[in-house]
């Protein structure tokens, strides 16, 4: 699951080099140049003058707050019960070193 951040593009300041997918007739999905990381998506018909940015790949991804669920009609139907699973801080069952 990805978290995204729709930012008006006069507020966005990219740093590094980026490569971009056509992945539809208006959509562009941006990617890093160097890794491959996904980044962002824009869709100038359906985002004027904004982008959608993975909240995972920014600087302090704490500095935004989500407002809204969007597109839940494509939700999976477990994803309604996601604040009754288990919860683990790292990958369930690996031991951290002792340091």
């Amino acid at each position: 699951m990805v978290a995204w951040a729709l930012i008006p593009n006069d507020q966005l300041a990219i740093a590094g080099e980026t490569r971009e997918y056509a992945s539809s007739e208006h959509g562009r999905r941006l990617f890093c140049a160097r890794c491959g990381t996904s980044l962002f998506y824009t869709n100038a018909t359906i985002f004027p003058n904004a982008t959608d940015i993975q909240f995972a790949t920014l600087d302090d991804p704490d500095v935004l707050v989500p407002q809204a669920q969007i597109q839940t009609a494509d939700r999976i139907g477990w994803m309604d019960r996601l604040g009754d699973m288990p919860q683990f801080e790292r990958f369930p069952g690996v031991r951290e070193q002792e340091g």
